[in-house]
């Protein structure tokens, strides 16, 4: 359910934040038991009816006849921290979220390994569930982050984001 008025800015809509920032890279793969962790702290929030949690996970692709093994993340790092921060407060300003969390890997994630972990608490689950898909799409499309999917071999070719 997206918001009719809001109460947080940001620079995509043009007026100041009202969020603190958070660090989202962080080194290596995100763990089962952070995720788990993460989820767990949430149980005292009783005006949460419901999450919606995405995991990217890194895949073994083959390209050109060769398997991808891992993915070393990059990233600009001042300029996608200050990017995950303007998307947040634009998700903020359009649906009634509780509860927002962004963890993005840097450097070397094996095939299978989680590296990006997006949570999302509302009261409702059609606001989750909406606020989450337009939160992992903006993230993918406007954030700096960069992906060298390597082989086996010691070849690299730089990842390409998919719809």
């Amino acid at each position: 359910m997206e918001k009719e008025t809001s109460k947080h800015f940001d620079k995509l809509s043009g007026s100041n934040s009202v969020h603190r920032k958070h660090t989202v890279l962080m080194e290596g793969a995100i763990s089962p038991q952070f995720i788990a962790d993460s989820i767990s702290k949430h149980s005292s929030k009783t005006t949460i009816g419901a999450h919606d949690i995405f995991l990217g996970q890194v895949r073994a692709d083959e390209i050109d006849g060769k398997q991808v093994v891992a993915i070393d993340y990059s990233a600009y790092e001042d300029m996608a921290e200050e990017k995950f921060h303007e998307i947040r407060e634009h998700i903020f300003s359009q649906y009634d979220i509780t509860c927002m969390h962004i963890h993005h890997s840097k450097g070397i994630v094996k095939a299978g390994e989680i590296c990006l972990f997006v949570f999302v608490s509302s009261a409702h689950r059609q606001t989750a569930f909406d606020a989450c898909h337009q939160l992992v799409e903006l993230i993918k499309k406007e954030v700096p982050v960069f992906g060298k999917e390597l082989f086996s071999d010691d070849t690299f070719v730089w990842k390409e984001n998919k719809i």
